[in-house]
């Protein structure tokens, strides 16, 4: 499973529910189109976030920043 996930809401919003649920971050960038994508440091953590947030994930294929830097 990857530890990806993009979700349709602002990066605070996402920072916020990993620290709620001790997911830590591995890297974290906004997506062109409004939303995050997330990096988890573990697959467990991304779990915990696919569970809680299940009703935010963006499916399929997304447009991201070619060059992203935070």
């Amino acid at each position: 499973m990857s530890r990806a996930i993009n979700l349709a809401l602002p990066e605070n919003s996402v920072r916020d529910q990993c620290g709620d649920h001790g997911v830590l971050i591995s890297a974290i960038e906004p997506l062109p189109s409004g939303g995050t994508h997330l990096v988890c440091m573990t697959g467990e953590g991304t779990a915990k976030i696919r569970h809680s947030l299940a009703a935010h994930i963006i499916v399929g294929n997304v447009r991201r920043f070619a060059f992203y830097r935070g």
